[in-house]
């Protein structure tokens, strides 16, 4: 383990919390049933947040607690919690502060997304460890190589696409990468790459979406005229650009502004908006549910 990695490590074990994530349908004393497992095997709880869908009659609920006193081990906390689980139907996850994401970071030729990534995981803005940079072209090479990150190249053509996807995908297995992340990556992934890593793929799309879907939304939305650009960080699903939406932002445009200035003006928010998109996932504060997400900020 890296000096890079090992104090990461330790800045988020010394949190030494858990993060209790739950859907399921809303019904009578769900939360008093939730807080009261943790409560008698010992956990002290930090932070409890929680949001029901009226239409769709969903509850949703994010629960930290403190590990000191609490005795049950994570070995086992799957069977202690699954009868609870099974009551009240829930889809769950359990997540601890010193394990820390393995990310993945896929680009093409654009750089000021990855430079932006890499900065704030150097910076501890980002939690978790990004293992690797993966690319169709061979361009941003030199801006890991300072870093010490792996940078792979697989050029992608109509007749090869398949078969460097397996490739990819091969390489993440093997070393266990929790979250990819398209910085910029100009490749539509196939249903195989995304059946792989479902839910654990965040894009960034140049537009406020679900406005100017698809290639070259800065030029679809400078021949309309619009007074406002943005941009939209989303989990990818097969249906392109219409995952749920993680994080959005706009920023104001007029007649005055050139195709150059909505660009420029996007890249800014392109950085910020994926960068929140990222960490909001980092810290298990995304429920994605059916097209939406609820976001515990």
């Amino acid at each position: 383990m890296t000096d890079r990695v090992a104090k990461r490590r330790d800045m988020f074990a010394a949190r030494n919390t858990a993060v209790l994530l739950v859907s399921c349908s809303d019904q009578r004393g769900l939360l008093a049933a939730l807080t009261d497992f943790i409560y008698r095997h010992g956990g002290n709880i930090r932070l409890a947040e929680h949001h029901t869908d009226f239409e769709e009659g969903m509850y949703f609920l994010r629960l930290e607690w403190s590990l000191e006193g609490f005795h049950l081990d994570r070995s086992v906390f799957s069977e202690a919690f699954e009868p609870l689980a099974r009551k009240f139907n829930m889809t769950w996850e359990a997540r601890y502060s010193d394990q820390v994401l393995r990310i993945a970071i896929f680009v093409s030729k654009y750089d000021h997304c990855l430079v932006d990534l890499l900065y704030r995981n150097q910076i501890r803005e980002i939690p978790g460890e990004i293992v690797m940079v993966i690319s169709n072209h061979p361009d941003l090479e030199s801006v890991t190589i300072p870093l010490g990150i792996p940078f792979h190249l697989y050029p992608i053509t109509a007749n090869n696409k398949p078969e460097q996807e397996e490739k990819e995908i091969e390489l993440l297995k093997s070393q266990s990468i929790d979250l990819v992340v398209l910085a910029r990556y100009m490749q539509v992934l196939t249903p195989r790459f995304l059946q792989v890593f479902p839910n654990r793929i965040i894009n960034i799309h140049h537009s406020f979406l679900p406005a100017f879907v698809g290639e070259k939304p800065y030029h679809q939305a400078y021949r309309r005229g619009v007074k406002l650009i943005g941009a939209t960080s989303h989990y990818v699903t097969e249906d392109l650009d219409e995952g749920p939406i993680i994080d959005q932002d706009v920023c104001r445009v007029s007649h005055k502004d050139s195709l150059p200035d909505l660009i420029r003006k996007g890249r800014d928010l392109e950085r910020q908006v994926l960068a929140r998109g990222v960490r909001l996932h980092v810290l298990n504060r995304v429920l994605p549910y059916g097209n939406k997400t609820v976001v515990f900020e």
